[in-house]
């Protein structure tokens, strides 16, 4: 009988030695203010979600969640404070599906693994691209441009965000879906692309939304397709391009992560809230506003998208011959 107590009491304390620390940290969280650390400057996509979700995350969690931007070197300098920080939920990554993709195939010595060294949390919303053509490309439409673009084989170019960016993928992917070749011009970032289509240095350009749509309404650009699986209720009358090219789908992932070794049970809790979050009325309305389409999706159906964001855009490298460097 006593034997028996004692294998009891010596299993009780065994399963709260190797148990309790974590569940007791889960519980816990969160217990300090919480940081969305951004590889990008103030004012860019993942920024913007980042501060959305900031201010509702602060009211949901009872803690003071900040933004905290660390552009630079691909986003390694993001990855880093993450990667220095506990792996307790309290630091946190919120960035595109570009970065996490394009980055190994750009850069040759990484600072980080995206699979490895972060763990999926939630999948905010993807982000679409629309292709915009300047007032003097005598194409009004998709159709007229494909067949423009054929007739006139390397006359007409496009500007992208720079060599290796998903703007530069998108175009790569629909030249060669399309059968059609189009002079790629890079510039630093859509902030040169766009107004460089707009004053007629370049024919066209994939860009987000909120960088194209004040130029539409003027008259100034015009929007023949979209990038995404479906059509955007903020253009419901521009085709996506999977319309003519099935199982085409740049549009990229807005998304959050952890680090890796995280507790599932408070990536569960951030993902959980995340999902409510987008899913209120006045959210949907800012990230439409942003360019998102909003998801809410969990660590599982983040993991899932990440991985076929990967495949698209290693395919579509392998058709632009980018290398790393």
């Amino acid at each position: 009988m006593q034997r028996k107590s004692f294998v009891k009491l010596a299993a009780a304390a065994l399963v709260a030695v190797l148990g309790v620390p974590q569940l007791a940290m889960a519980q816990a969280f969160p217990s300090k203010p919480i940081r969305l650390v951004v590889p990008y400057a103030p004012g860019g996509l993942p920024d913007t979600v980042a501060r959305i979700l900031s201010q509702r995350l602060t009211e949901t969690l009872g803690q003071s969640v900040v933004v905290d931007n660390r552009p630079g070197a691909s986003g390694a300098v993001a990855a880093s404070v993450l990667a220095q920080a506990p792996a307790d939920g309290h630091t946190l990554l919120v960035t595109d599906g570009s970065m996490l993709a394009i980055g190994p195939l750009v850069t040759r010595k990484m600072a980080y693994d995206p699979v490895k060294d972060f763990a999926p949390v939630s999948l905010v919303g993807t982000a679409p691209l629309f292709l915009a053509v300047h007032p003097s490309v005598k194409a009004d439409n998709l159709d007229q441009l494909i067949a423009l673009a054929k007739a006139r084989p390397g006359t007409l170019n496009y500007g992208s965000s720079g060599t290796g960016s998903i703007h530069h993928l998108t175009a790569e992917a629909m030249k060669n879906g399309f059968g059609i070749f189009i002079t790629h011009i890079p510039f630093r970032g859509s902030g040169a692309s766009v107004p460089a289509m707009i004053g007629g240095q370049v024919d066209m350009v994939f860009a987000s939304p909120p960088s194209l749509m004040g130029f539409v309404k003027n008259g100034q650009a015009k929007l023949v397709a979209i990038n995404s699986a479906t059509r955007s209720p903020l253009a419901p009358n521009i085709p996506a391009l999977a319309e003519k090219l099935p199982g085409f789908d740049f549009a990229f992932n807005v998304v959050v992560m952890a680090r890796t070794g995280t507790p599932q049970e408070v990536i569960t809790r951030i993902s959980t809230e995340i999902a409510k979050i987008v899913k209120r009325p006045e959210v949907i309305e800012q990230l439409h506003i942003a360019g998102v389409e909003p998801s809410g999706g969990s660590p599982e159906q983040l993991a899932s998208a990440l991985k076929a964001e990967s495949a698209r855009v290693t395919a579509a490298a392998k058709q632009a011959n980018l290398k790393p460097e």
